[in-house]
């Protein structure tokens, strides 16, 4: 017993860069390794999946991109699932962005969705609408015209040369709307200049740290469903039945949570038999 507590003791004055790199391989291996831990989504999350569920083939959803890079490993997850979702069921995709990174979002989502995952044709099944500056005065005028606000798409193609844009001028033309946002301008100023003036079905996804303000707007109804952060795209992609990278990143957290948490008691065990030995001696 007395061998065992040396061990505990030395263990206890392990240099800290052997804990920064067992944190770093328990990251990283889920990573790749994905341990498949079970998900069980919440009802804000199942709340978005039955309202795509209930979209047919055919109808038409405008989905828009308002984050960057940094909020990235949250929002990206859920994006792509989301897209993954619609074109399993074959709905017509719009994209816009209010954020200037959301348009490399968007194409990078679209790329590993729409073209190498489904192979589904530009201008026929989706249309990558772009960015325009003005925040919410962007969405005021999609609510009112939106010819006015895009002519061209972020290709440069004129919106009447593109097959899928017949009959589309404004939201009250679409079936579906989600915002995948990360701040403003994003949901709450699509709730308030789109959703509720038009009565458009609307859905969202959000960083983990805005769930809070958004919350509100789910209780009422006047947003069906959010996807809150990495465990909100995680639950999505086990409705959808598609592990991606949501799902592997809550692994990586998962695992990387109990190790800390070993190492805390680990930690403590060893200081607390330190100092009994001191007070002994």
């Amino acid at each position: 017993m007395e061998k065992f507590l040396d061990l505990i003791v030395r263990a206890g004055g392990l240099d800290r860069r052997y804990i920064f790199l067992v944190i770093a391989l328990v990251v990283m291996l889920p990573l790749f390794f994905p341990l498949g831990l079970p998900i069980r989504p919440t009802i804000a999350s199942q709340t978005v999946y039955d309202v795509v569920e209930e979209l047919n083939a055919g109808d038409k959803a405008l989905v828009s991109f308002e984050y960057g890079p940094s909020t990235k490993p949250e929002i990206h997850p859920m994006a792509v699932g989301l897209l993954r979702h619609l074109f399993e069921k074959d709905v017509k995709v719009y994209v816009t962005c209010l954020w200037p990174d959301g348009q490399f979002m968007a194409m990078e989502a679209l790329e590993q969705v729409a073209e190498d995952q489904y192979g589904k044709e530009y201008g026929e099944d989706y249309v990558l609408l772009g960015f325009r500056p003005g925040n919410e005065a962007v969405i005021k005028g999609l609510v009112s015209n939106l010819r006015k606000v895009f002519t061209v798409d972020a290709n440069g193609n004129f919106l009447d040369d593109i097959p899928m844009m017949d009959g589309i001028n404004q939201v009250a033309d679409f079936d579906y709307l989600f915002s995948a946002s990360a701040g403003y301008p994003g949901t709450v100023e699509w709730v308030q200049y789109a959703a509720d003036p038009v009565g458009i079905t609307m859905s969202t996804g959000t960083t983990s740290i805005q769930v809070n303000e958004v919350m509100p707007y789910v209780q009422s109804g006047q947003i069906k469903g959010i996807l809150g952060g990495m465990p909100g795209a995680a639950e999505y992609e086990s409705l959808i039945g598609q592990a991606g990278i949501g799902t592997s990143g809550m692994d990586a957290q998962s695992v990387a949570h109990i190790v800390i948490v070993a190492f805390i008691i680990f930690g403590n065990i060893s200081f607390f038999v330190e100092r009994r030995r001191s007070k002994k001696y």
